[in-house]
């Protein structure tokens, strides 16, 4: 198993991401984050999407609008 592994279902990632399943299924139809689909198109997430879904939050509580984020994340 490695960092991009996408082993979590969307209530784990969540809850390691501190963040409600929800705002992960915006995070996806805004393409912050691109969750791996199963063959019954269940979302799921490797660390690296948990760890991008923590910087999302991170530069969030800073002031940045979503828009902004995703630049940041478009650069990176």
């Amino acid at each position: 198993m490695d960092e991009t592994s996408p082993i979590f279902a969307i209530a784990i990632a969540a809850e390691l991401a501190a963040m409600h399943p929800q705002t992960l299924r915006q995070y996806d139809r805004l393409e912050l984050v691109s969750p791996t689909r199963t063959a019954g198109k269940s979302r799921r997430y490797s660390m690296r999407d948990v760890v991008q879904l923590r910087e999302i939050a991170r530069l969030g509580a800073e002031g940045l609008n979503l828009e902004g984020i995703r630049r940041i994340l478009d650069l990176e």
